[in-house]
């Protein structure tokens, strides 16, 4: 009851810090800054190492506070792991943020909403984690679900051409950042078997490691300046970024719980329903009309996380007894 009690904390923390951080993110990347240029064209913001080089620091100093709060012991994972996790854990931010600027956003949230199944393969391969048939159907429900909901009939051409006409660069950084979250989550299974971490312990090295890395980026590319000046002009987007970086910094908080306490794969499922369900209240509360392939993926969707939350951890738990078991048995012989 206390493990169910806390999955619930962790997802419903999950799920407002990044609705309202969406909302930020959105605004802060899409809005027009200034006045009209002589082609016409407003002002952007470009800035994607420094958005993430913000919110790394800022999860890194509110981890830090957090153990002034309440201390803990030390940690004995090697540094290794959470190096190796930082550096995929910011190819994966920053090549999803880069795609935007040749697929539409649609295209951005359906090919994001695959997460499970390279979290699920690479940590097979990589973070010798085993999942019963029965797991690997209930995710793929999920995900075909989402897919199915986020496909809105008028943007299916849209994205489509978009995609023919960019010649595949946006598709291809979706892929490489799915890629990057799957060896994250294989590396950070891999940590728990043999370290167990905390949430802060994770949060506090995997953010140190990414602030470090993404200030020499941001340097060595001139970025650093260019983003100075740019707040100059507009001092309002500090505050947006502010505010961005508080919510961030909440929901890597309980996605760090979610890892630390029930693997990587239950965090990526929850993280992508979280987007399933942001577009399903809009629907309920602005009244919004959903097509037949929409009712369909929400049903799927259901159905995967029911089976999932019914069936899938026993599963798993059966599975791991009898592999103890065998090597007890090859051990007493």
């Amino acid at each position: 009851m206390h493990d169910q009690g806390k999955f619930i904390i962790a997802a419903v923390g999950i799920f407002f810090s990044y609705f309202y951080f969406g909302i930020l993110q959105e605004k802060i990347t899409r809005s027009r800054y200034g006045e009209r240029d002589e082609d016409g064209n407003y002002e952007k913001f470009t800035y994607t190492l420094t958005l993430v080089g913000v919110q790394c620091l800022w999860n890194w100093i509110f981890a830090k506070g957090l153990t002034l709060v309440k201390p803990e012991k030390e940690d004995k994972t090697h540094y290794g792991y959470y190096a190796c996790s930082a550096i995929t854990y910011l190819l994966a931010m920053v090549s999803s943020n880069m795609a935007l600027r040749w697929v539409p956003y649609p295209t951005q949230v359906i090919g994001k909403s695959a997460k499970p199944i390279p979290v699920m393969i690479l940590g097979v391969l990589i973070g010798h984690k085993r999942y019963t048939i029965q797991r690997y159907c209930f995710v793929l429900t999920i995900v075909a679900g989402v897919i199915l909901f986020m496909m809105k009939e008028g943007k299916v051409n849209a994205t489509v051409a978009a995609s023919e006409q960019m010649l595949g660069i946006g598709e291809v950084l979706l892929i490489l950042s799915l890629s990057m979250d799957g060896l994250t989550g294989a590396i950070q299974e891999r940590m728990r078997s043999a370290h167990s971490p905390t949430a802060q312990h994770m949060m506090i090295a995997m953010n140190g490691w990414s602030t470090a890395i993404v200030s020499v980026a941001i340097i060595l590319t001139g970025e650093l300046f260019e983003f100075i000046a740019f707040a100059s002009r507009y001092p309002y987007v500090l505050v947006n970024l502010a505010l961005l970086a508080v919510t961030g910094a909440l929901g890597q908080l309980f996605i760090f719980i979610m890892v630390a306490s029930f693997g990587p794969l239950a965090c990526s499922v929850v993280t992508t329903t979280r987007k399933f369900f942001t577009v399903l209240f809009s629907v309920i509360f602005f009244g919004n009309a959903l097509t037949s392939r929409q009712w369909m993926g929400a049903v799927l969707v259901f159905v995967g996380l029911f089976a999932d939350a019914a069936f899938g951890k026993s599963a798993v738990k059966k599975t791991d007894k009898n592999e103890k078991d065998k090597e007890k048995l090859l051990s007493n012989k």
